[in-house]
């Protein structure tokens, strides 16, 4: 693993995916339950979240490991796999109504989602926390128009992260490619579109 520091912001270009120690949330994910990993995440508050620091970690398409697989019901009642999306960018976002930086970079996001809209890329928000009716109201408050799994009862998506580069801060934001391989994180709230963008647009121009 080599590490660069660009004037704005820590950015850790990873060589590898066993990254031990930074993977606070899941370090004892394969023999922790769902439940486990559910309450690690509802444990905040608005004054008393778990919140990241910004650093962007990449991963080179060498080095990225299998695909993540999970299925999921969303706030609507809908179910939706990865498996679905085989072929397409997916953007997972780990989030929850009363995080401060959740509200803050909801706007960003959607934004995002609007103009990357039938270029291969599909939103998914993660809500590690909230139930559906919570999770929907916050959409409507925000105009989030991409769905939200409802993870806090049996944390099927952050299971399917567990032992890899995992959301351990909410907000996070991580990038899968085409294949559904873990591309990037951003571990904390967006500082703006910038940086996720030009993540979703690398990835997304990969051939492999």
């Amino acid at each position: 693993m080599s590490q660069t520091i660009r004037p704005t912001r820590a950015r850790l270009v990873a060589r590898g995916l066993a990254l031990a120690g930074v993977v606070a949330l899941v370090a004892t994910g394969c023999s922790s339950t769902a439940d486990d990993l559910a309450t690690q995440y509802g444990n905040g508050t608005t004054e008393n979240y778990i919140s990241g620091n910004g650093t962007v970690t990449e991963i080179a398409p060498e080095d990225r490991t299998d695909p993540v697989a999970f299925t999921a019901e969303t706030d609507a009642g809908e179910t939706v796999s990865r498996s679905d999306h085989e072929g397409e960018v997916v953007v997972l976002n780990f989030w929850y109504a009363a995080c401060p930086p959740c509200r803050l970079e909801a706007p960003e996001l959607e934004k995002l989602n609007q103009s990357y809209a039938d270029k291969g890329v599909e939103f998914l928000g993660v809500n590690v926390r909230d139930q559906a009716d919570t999770s929907l109201a916050f959409a409507r408050t925000f105009d989030v128009t991409y769905p939200s799994v409802v993870d806090a009862n049996d944390g099927a998506v952050q299971l399917a992260l567990a032992g890899t580069i995992a959301p351990n801060a909410v907000p996070t934001t991580i990038v899968l490619d085409k294949q559904g391989r873990i591309a990037a994180r951003i571990l904390g709230g967006l500082d703006g579109p910038s940086i996720l963008d030009t993540l979703i647009s690398d990835t997304l121009a990969e051939t492999s």
